[in-house]
């Protein structure tokens, strides 16, 4: 990323902290002031207080300082007291000044990771399935960190580095003009030196960064799959893959640590070099007296001032490298496309008949449903069976618009509606979807079931999860509804997570409802309680049942087959075990096995 589109991405986030920004800058300008006052004073104390020579200072200065000619000790004390106040300004000064730029940082701070926060929930399903979760946790922690220390820790120093310059070199030539020379000439030899490190480390920097955001997906999978980890006894090889990218990390960073070494190096070395020929040209200019002694130790002063944040511009380009990468992927991020809404998304009733009209859909270039076509009658149960990888979570997708059907690859409609013509939010709130891994959030169980409902009234909660078969479940928990759930749920079983994740979509009462093998890990018993509770709940409702057992599927009022993104088969459970295919396959195969029927 351009260093002009870094400052314009900075500026875009600086709405209500531009005033403190402001304020730092004049304070910190108010600093500079005074702490470059201080070496006149100590100058004019040498020449004109000790040395009685005439006063070289500007008229608002010499009014407030002794005059030389009177008592020594008291001239000497009131020039002492004029330093320590300089010096109590100046340092005064710069506190306020990084008060109000840690204020403002913080402010920009807000409203970066605000503005993340609110892009990602607006991003479409198929960005997020392309993109790690870790990855995405480093980039909104580290890299809005990496802005953060920039802005409160770099930004000042940048400001105070300019004038520091223009000042120093301004009263420098006015001191004396050889010297000035000597000094001014070194400036742009360390900015050239600066530019050409700041050109070639920037990609090293990036390639820190990605190692980086390797090592935290790593680490989030690690963390987030570790039951089947310790499952499967894969504790040595995660660990042998974490040391694999871990080196890589670390030898990112000591390579680059290696360049910033000589880098930092080779400046110190000019610097010194540079207060080393001052000293050696001013003290040969004293001798000859060109230059009185107080202007040399003035002179000196502003030399080693100038020295320090040139000295500085090496270590600040490297932290600009840094957050220029940094901000480069944030920018990645705010720039994908969030979902959007036609002019006039609809909002009409969902209770109408359910029509796929010659649905094609493909991940990439994977294919997954070809040309389908079927008809969901209001207030029906429509059972799915298929293999996996048959494409059929994949019509649920797209009828709950997680994924868009792409022109000319045929169209979904509800009640006749086009459903690419409802408003996104509006739908998904009429079509509850159970995933068939449900994820749970780290807080209530009564949290979690009413999180989408946001009722607050438990007799609903239990009412529903009642239906869900977890209710006496839940009763028998020491702390019943307000049990703790673990972090994805960790704490409960596989069927428990179902259950709740049935009671939370049922809170919603949509008029359609997915089921997506929403009951694989539940016994048939309690498979049978809650397809029964369900018949009675959603009277009215249409439902959509996708399962690998038979025994849900054969009361629905249709069924359809799938294989390879096709409709193979279609009929009551009557009519497809009376003719061969996939369904009596299977239904064969589960008779054999003792899972019949319902119970």
């Amino acid at each position: 990323m351009a260093k002009n589109s870094a400052a314009s991405f900075l500026l875009r986030f600086s709405h209500g902290a531009k005033r403190y920004f402001a304020l730092a800058l004049v304070l910190t300008c108010g600093g500079i002031v005074f702490s470059f006052v201080l070496p006149l004073i100590v100058g004019y104390t040498v020449d004109t207080v000790i040395g009685a020579k005439e006063p070289n200072l500007p008229p608002f200065l010499l009014k407030w300082l002794p005059q030389g000619g009177g008592e020594l000790s008291k001239s000497l004390l009131e020039c002492t007291l004029a330093v320590l106040l300089c010096a109590l300004l100046s340092g005064v000064l710069t506190f306020f000044a990084r008060v109000c730029l840690a204020t403002g940082t913080e402010r920009l701070t807000r409203s970066l990771r605000d503005t993340l926060f609110d892009h990602i929930q607006k991003l479409p399903f198929k960005w997020h399935t392309e993109n790690r979760t870790g990855d995405i946790i480093q980039r909104c922690t580290q890299d809005v960190s990496m802005v953060q220390r920039f802005v409160a820790q770099q930004l000042i120093e940048i400001m105070r580095i300019l004038l520091l310059v223009a000042v120093a070199v301004i009263i420098m030539f006015q001191l004396n003009t050889i010297l000035a020379i000597i000094a001014t000439a070194y400036v742009p030899v360390v900015l050239t030196y600066s530019l050409l490190f700041y050109s070639s480390v920037a990609s090293e920097f990036l390639a820190c960064d990605e190692a980086e955001g390797e090592l935290m997906v790593h680490i989030q999978e690690n963390l987030t799959g570790v039951r089947v980890v310790r499952a499967f006894g894969r504790e040595r090889y995660e660990l042998d893959k974490f040391d694999e990218k871990n080196e890589v990390f670390i030898n990112r960073w000591i390579k680059l640590g290696d360049t910033l070494g000589w880098f930092f190096t080779i400046g110190d070395v000019f610097s010194s070099s540079l207060l080393l020929v001052i000293c050696a040209v001013g003290a040969v200019l004293c001798v000859r007296g060109t230059v009185t002694l107080g202007t040399f130790l003035v002179f000196l002063s502003y030399a080693a001032t100038l020295a320090w944040p040139v000295r500085m511009l090496g270590r600040i380009l490297s932290e600009v490298s840094k957050t220029t990468v940094s901000i480069a992927r944030l920018d990645e991020i705010l720039r994908a496309e969030p979902e959007t809404e036609k002019e006039g998304a609809l909002r009409p009733p969902l209770d109408g008949d359910i029509v796929f009209e010659n649905v094609s859909f493909a991940y990439g270039e994977q294919e997954v449903l070809r040309n389908v076509s079927f008809t969901i009658e209001r207030g029906t149960t429509l059972g799915i069976l298929g293999a996996t990888g048959s494409g059929k979570s994949s019509l649920t997708y797209l009828l709950n618009r997680l994924f868009d059907l792409e022109p000319g690859c045929g169209r979904i409609t509800i009640g006749g509606v086009d459903i690419r013509d409802i408003d996104r939010f509006y739908l998904r709130r009429n079509v509850g979807l159970v995933l068939q891994d449900p994820f749970l959030f780290s807080r209530t169980i009564m949290e979690n079931i009413d999180i989408a409902a946001r009722s607050g009234d438990l007799e609903r909660v239990r009412e529903k999860a009642a239906v869900a078969a977890v209710d006496e479940a839940v009763i028998a928990m020491p702390k019943q509804y307000d049990t703790l759930v673990g972090e994805r749920g960790v704490t409960l079983s596989g069927g428990q997570k179902q259950r709740i994740a049935i009671a939370r979509t049922l809170m919603l009462d949509a008029p359609i409802m997915i089921f997506d093998d929403s009951m694989s890990s539940l016994d048939a018993e309690t498979d049978a309680r809650i397809r029964k509770a369900l018949r009675e709940h959603a009277r009215g409702a249409t439902v959509i049942l996708i399962s690998h057992r038979i025994s849900t599927l054969m009361l629905c009022d249709k069924i359809i087959v799938l294989e390879d993104g096709r409709i193979a088969d279609c009929g009551t459970h009557e009519e497809l075990i009376s003719r061969p295919g996939l369904y009596r396959r299977v239904y064969d195969l589960q008779t054999d096995s003792g899972e019949e029927g319902e119970k």
